[in-house]
């Protein structure tokens, strides 16, 4: 640590801990990233566990047949300590979107772990993907639900469960199709000091926005409600007046077509 560091850290031992209390986690946060003090370090975090509780109950609508939430909050926890020494303010994200994509990934980290999916769900997963694909490239379009039912060999009412059932099979696959084009990078992060991962970071980015804008309006609107607000499945339920499984059906499709789109434009197709 610099002269100039070390004196900032100094300074910030000498705040009470009523003076620390008063301060807004703004605030508290940017005094940390300043000074490095570690005394700082556990009250800035248990300023922001509230967000890891909240995330946490909303990926639970995903995630519900895998975890305990007090699993997820855990992981969310640690999640946090470990972006509170990454985050940079000077690239003008704000804190509460770095961290929440991080806990996010800690999230489908775990679900990997605990290998949680079984293999009648994969197999599924697998054949619905497959029926997608070739659907696609015989019709040149998103293909219906009636239509990949059909191609299924089964019912409207089959179809729509096997699809919620995948719901996290789709999103494990979709992160990896993710890993792969972005190769380590942080997709959430600007001001690289490579500039062609910025540029790489940048395309993807776009392409995954067209994606979104390719899907139906309530599909746009649950992954909307779900990643940009932060609600549960069972809160979208309740702003869209539809049942929480249909939330969860919409929610899954929505992750298929994303994935699908994805993995023709990382292949180089039209």
């Amino acid at each position: 640590m610099s002269a100039g560091g070390r004196e900032a850290a100094a300074a910030a031992l000498t705040y009470t801990q009523a003076e620390i209390d008063a301060m807004s986690k703004e605030d508290l946060l940017l005094l940390y990233k300043s000074t490095g003090c570690q005394e700082l370090k556990w009250p800035l975090v248990l300023r922001y566990v509230g967000l890891v509780k909240s995330i946490a109950l909303q990926v639970r609508g995903v995630y519900s047949s895998f975890a305990q939430v007090d699993d997820i909050i855990n992981e969310g926890v640690l999640a946090l300590v470990g972006a509170v020494d990454k985050f940079d303010p000077d690239k003008g994200i704000k804190f509460e979107t770095f961290v929440s994509k991080r806990i996010r990934g800690a999230v489908i980290d775990l679900a990997r772990r605990q290998d949680w999916v079984p293999r009648s769900v994969r197999r599924r997963a697998r054949e619905i993907d497959q029926a997608g694909v070739e659907l696609f490239a015989q019709l040149g379009r998103y293909p219906s639900d009636e239509e990949i039912a059909a191609k299924l060999g089964i019912t409207q009412e089959q179809y729509q469960e096997h699809l919620a059932d995948s719901s996290l099979c789709n999103v494990l696959s979709l992160d990896s199709v993710l890993e792969d084009r972005d190769q380590g990078m942080d997709v959430a992060d600007s001001g690289s000091d490579h500039p062609e991962d910025s540029l790489l970071r940048q395309e993807l980015l776009e392409k995954l926005t067209d994606g979104i804008e390719s899907l139906r309006e309530n599909e746009q609107l649950v992954i909307s409600l779900y990643y940009k607000k932060n609600l549960s499945m069972k809160e979208i339920a309740q702003v869209m007046e539809v049942s929480e499984p249909r939330i969860s059906q919409i929610h899954s499709r929505a992750i298929q077509k994303l994935k699908l789109y994805m993995k023709r434009y990382m292949n180089g197709e039209p």
